[in-house]
């Protein structure tokens, strides 16, 4: 089976409740806490094409940084690359990331359908 890394913020119930069901069906995973390492911006960039969507996708508009900061005004993808970079919270989580694929788990129930993908 190929490794998996879930990107996790400790403070979230949907990532601590995927990295709980991940933990006790034995799957090897690696832990990044994206709030304390936070992407490069080539890293991120590969994390969207694993993901097969756009910056646009993977951001939490819910958040009051978000509203705060007006990110709803940027139309360009690099000026937002760019913001969520300095601004990590603003990503969506979990992410389950594979060799070639990665899936944002939400909801977390979705998790037993993202695991079959990733290791066909």
């Amino acid at each position: 089976m190929q490794k998996l890394e879930l990107w996790h913020n400790i403070s979230c119930s949907k990532s601590n409740s995927a990295k709980d069901f991940l933990d006790k069906n034995g799957f090897e995973i690696s832990i990044r806490d994206y709030l304390l390492n936070p992407p490069s911006k080539n890293e991120l960039k590969e994390l969207l094409k694993k993901l097969n969507i756009s910056i646009f996708d993977l951001v939490r508009t819910g958040e009051d940084l978000y509203k705060d900061l007006k990110l709803e005004n940027i139309k360009e993808e690099d000026k937002l690359i760019d913001a969520v970079l300095l601004n990590p919270i603003l990503i969506q989580r979990p992410i389950l990331v594979g060799k070639n694929k990665a899936f944002i788990i939400r909801p977390p129930l979705k998790i037993e359908d993202v695991l079959e993908e990733l290791c066909k």
